[in-house]
């Protein structure tokens, strides 16, 4: 296996938001409470962060920012992805040089490549990169479903390091596993699989719920490698529902919402996404105290 970027939880980050702004010392708060409750690594401005709503100043200054508050306790990657490889290639050659540890790399969405467009998409941002890159398969937001073929083609690639797998599809996650073997790290996208996916020798989760839940989906991963496998199970379970209240509607608005409500940014998003009415968050609190997560 290539270098590991981490093992364990790493949180997709939000980016709080006060009055149309980055809320910076809400941010650093978050990333202080993650690294207390000992998540391995912190996914800045992805999906979960709307990185493709921050203009360039922002992204830049929220990853420097990660690396500043974090001071190598642990891994800060970068999402850098792009439909546009020149701009991929410039934001990731950026986050480099703010010192992120790795950067995350999105399928290219609405172009809608072939597969042998991804592979040179995907080579050209490597060979510019200087930090491991971690793949991004997530064909329900970009139409575009990554072939394990194509993870296998790209894994000679010195810098191609993981891939974090959202396609929710088990099967697809065992081949890749069947065809590149240690040379390409997996990391679980979906909250909900964590558990099956780190059965196919996953290295562990890129999760949105640890921005609310890091202690339990730490625990969770911890339990797995620890051979423990049936208490893993069990938290599995426990935490499923509150996992799927995550998704209930378009990620980041529903664990936004939570997190407004435990001090971190205000319940604010930008469109065209909108924030989630006040009687579905007391829905999703009540589901977290129904799990004694509250």
């Amino acid at each position: 296996m290539k270098q590991r970027i981490f093992t364990g939880v790493g949180t997709a980050l939000i980016t709080p938001f006060r009055d149309g702004k980055v809320d910076e010392e809400a941010f650093v708060r978050l990333i202080e409470y993650q690294i207390r409750e000992g998540v391995a690594a912190l996914i800045v401005a992805g999906t979960t962060g709307e990185g493709s709503t921050l203009s360039a100043e922002e992204h830049g200054r929220l990853i420097a920012l990660a690396v500043e508050t974090a001071k190598g306790r642990v891994q800060v990657i970068a999402g850098t992805g792009s439909n546009d490889t020149a701009a991929a290639i410039r934001k990731t050659r950026a986050a480099c040089d703010a010192g992120a540890d790795a950067v995350l790399l999105v399928t290219p969405y609405y172009n809608k490549t072939t597969q042998r467009g991804l592979e040179a998409h995907y080579r050209a941002i490597a060979d510019a990169s200087d930090r491991p890159c971690i793949l991004y398969n997530v064909p329900g937001r970009t139409g575009l479903n990554m072939l394990p073929e194509t993870v296998a083609a790209l894994a000679d690639h010195p810098r191609i390091a993981a891939v974090k797998e959202a396609s929710g599809n088990i099967s697809q996650v065992a081949r890749i596993r069947k065809l590149c073997g240690d040379q390409v790290a997996i990391y679980s996208g979906n909250d909900d699989q964590t558990l099956p996916i780190l059965s196919l020798g996953a290295l562990g989760v890129i999760s949105v719920a640890s921005n609310v839940l890091p202690r339990e989906m730490t625990r969770l991963c911890e339990l797995w490698f620890a051979g423990k496998t049936r208490e893993a199970e069990a938290l599995q379970l426990r935490l499923l529902d509150v996992m799927n209240g995550f998704m209930s509607e378009t990620n980041p608005i529903p664990v936004k919402a939570v997190c407004a409500r435990l001090g971190y940014g205000k319940n604010e998003v930008r469109l065209p996404l909108v924030p989630m009415e006040e009687e579905k968050t007391d829905r999703l609190m009540r589901m977290m105290e129904e799990a004694r997560l509250a």
